[in-house]
């Protein structure tokens, strides 16, 4: 997303058709606060939480990591599960934007998941400003949170942030310094120069004790695996070592690595070598994942060594061949029994066919005068609506037409697709489906085998294929071809056209860069009572203009509150360089004489130039 729509941190303005509907930091959610779903979520049989550490800091890997630890170890221990509310404000002064939300976790619709505000840490609310001495820099507040030298701050109107190094209190009509202010208490903080006025709004962005907390964690923490070496150094004979874990994780059971070098140990003539030698050489594991617990030495008696740095050597080795042990141990293995034995395989051998992907449906189009398409790809929205029956009827009785699976398929489109999907099958002579993520082999596979057992099964470019071992695999589980993902360099599409697996390449229309589980318009991740539902007229277009007056076309689902973003620019390719199987055409809002039009410039093997088709607008082409 951020390379096409740039992160999330940008600024955006929400239009409805011409009309600006909204602004703000329209993509930045909230941080996520789950410490009180820990027991639910545990008890779910979640084993793993991951921490958004992408650039952060240390101390903030530090600090989520402690307080996480200490409630996980709770839940796991069935002990009382109290939050205490200095954890709560710890985890939100290392890092927060909107305080936090409850993300995704909760039943009812989070109306507070995306704070358009500020697209950084705001840190804790501080104060007020109630005075501001602008000659001398001082901005007086009453606090809300303990301040201290050392911790840093930032005001309302300000992109920056400040070090507090002067930190005063009114004593007898005159400014003491202290080195510590606490809640309920009016400060002055000095030096202050800028962009201030009085009332604006101060937060605490970090705070000087905890930072040294987290670093002091940092230094104490520092995990390795542990390892058993046994070290022999003969004379006459190269040096060696044996490796095997130390501990009982599952990972390393097995290990048992040799390693020797082309060093002959000779007599001494003055110091000999000693196992204290030996054992400062080999310890030093450095920034690597491992350390040896358990060093065993046999040497000869009177040897020593040419190069004592040939011991470094031998550690460097051996360390490297257990890293590549560890990695071969967790390659996954995949299981192919989910549809391997029900779903056929079928190769296509025609060459240069059209297909066209219909993002959105027109009622009062007659896609009858459609020419020289072989597959139309339907979203299965439209299959569970009886006023596209007829609509739908039609398309099938001309092109082969297709299911499209959406990327992210929540309850409500899992239900649509059980209880839709055998009539369309029968309806409307569905000839395939084209799957969008690997979860919908699991959809397939909770269906009766006759619904399905002749369809053919397409990935799309979700499934991000880039190598012939992934092809292997979907192989096996029935599909017949694949998508070409838009974000393959050059050389990458040409080896996967010459994989011998049968592909198709979007040669024309708007990307889809990011699906979002929340509503641009509603401002909520679901349906609720009240919301005046804008993204049910079919007539309105939307779209997010960025700060280099780019238009990002949304498509909102309202069956499962999923917003589609799109990329601002059109993909244009000409099928004359890429010798596929299948050129496919995606479309949203173009008329039928656009689409036969792109349908006629890409089957002659041509590459649209210079304007994008939208209803009579023009934009630019990529």
């Amino acid at each position: 997303m951020e390379n096409a729509l740039g992160p999330c941190r940008l600024n955006y303005e929400l239009y409805e058709n011409n009309s600006k509907i909204d602004n703000g930091y329209l993509l930045s959610t909230r941080d996520l606060l789950g410490l009180e779903h820990l027991p639910f979520l545990i008890k779910c049989g979640v084993t793993s939480f991951k921490i958004e550490g992408r650039l952060k800091n240390p101390e903030y890997v530090a600090t989520v990591t402690r307080i996480y630890r200490k409630y996980i170890d709770l839940v796991i221990s069935g002990e009382n599960f109290e939050i205490s509310e200095q954890d709560k404000k710890d985890l939100l002064q290392v890092f927060n934007r909107g305080l936090s939300s409850s993300g995704h976790l909760e039943k009812e619709p989070n109306k507070k998941l995306v704070y358009k505000l500020k697209p950084n840490n705001m840190g804790l609310p501080l104060g007020i400003i109630q005075k501001y001495n602008k000659n001398k820099g001082y901005i007086t507040l009453k606090l809300k949170e303990k301040l201290e030298v050392g911790d840093t701050i930032s005001i309302d109107n300000e992109e920056g942030s400040y070090t507090v190094s002067e930190l005063m209190e009114d004593s007898n009509g005159k400014l003491k310094n202290i080195d510590l202010g606490i809640p309920g208490k009016t400060v002055t903080i000095g030096r202050m120069k800028g962009n201030i006025s009085i009332k604006d709004k101060v937060f605490k962005i970090s705070s000087k004790q905890l930072s040294t907390i987290a670093l002091n964690s940092i230094n104490l923490e520092n995990r390795k695996i542990p390892l058993s070496i046994k070290i022999t150094i003969k004379k006459n004979k190269p040096i060696s070592a044996i490796v095997k874990s130390s501990n009982e994780v599952e990972l390393y059971k097995d290990l048992n690595i040799q390693q020797s070098l082309d060093v002959i140990p000779v007599d001494a003539n003055n110091k000999p070598l000693t196992n204290d030698d030996v054992i400062k050489q080999i310890s030093k594991t450095g920034n690597t994942p491992f350390e040896f617990k358990n060093i065993e030495i046999i040497m000869d008696d009177n040897v020593f060594l040419p190069k004592l740095s040939s011991l470094n050597e031998l550690r460097r080795n051996i360390l490297e061949e257990v890293e590549n042990f560890a990695i071969k141990s967790m390659t996954r293995k995949t299981n192919t029994k989910l549809v391997k034995d029900s779903l056929p395989t079928k190769i296509s051998s025609k060459s240069n066919t059209i297909s066209v992907l219909l993002n959105t449906l027109n009622l009062d189009f007659d896609y009858s005068k459609l020419e020289n398409i072989d597959n139309i790809y339907i979203p299965l929205k439209y299959f569970a609506q009886k006023k596209y029956s007829n609509l739908l009827s039609l398309i099938s009785s001309k092109f082969n037409l297709y299911i499209y699976l959406p990327t992210i398929i929540k309850a409500n489109y899992r239900n649509m697709f059980y209880s839709n999907i055998e009539n369309a099958v029968n309806q409307f002579k569905i000839h395939g489906i084209i799957l969008s993520h690997v979860s919908n082999f699991v959809l397939l596979n909770d269906l009766p085998k006759d619904i399905y057992k002749n369809l053919d099964l397409v990935a799309n470019f979700t499934f991000n294929i880039y190598n012939n071992q992934t092809l292997s695999e979907l192989k096996k589980f029935g599909v017949s071809r694949f998508t070409i993902s838009p974000e393959l360099d050059k050389e990458t599409i040409f080896s996967l056209i010459d994989s011998g697996y049968t592909q198709e390449l979007i040669s024309y229309g708007k990307t889809p860069i990011i699906n979002m589980k929340y509503c641009v318009l509603g401002q909520t991740n679901k349906c609720y009572p009240g919301c005046d539902a804008k993204c049910r007229n079919t007539d309105n277009r939307f779209y997010l203009k960025d700060r280099l007056n780019m238009n990002f076309e949304i498509i909102p689902d309202n069956v499962q509150t999923v917003t589609t973003v799109y990329n601002s620019k059109i993909l244009s390719l000409s099928p004359s360089e890429f010798n596929c199987n299948y050129f496919r055409i995606d479309i949203i809002h173009e008329s039928i004489d656009e689409i036969n039009n792109i349908v006629n410039t890409i089957s002659s093997g041509k590459r649209l130039e210079g304007k994008e088709y939208t209803n009579g607008n023009l934009n630019r082409i990529i």
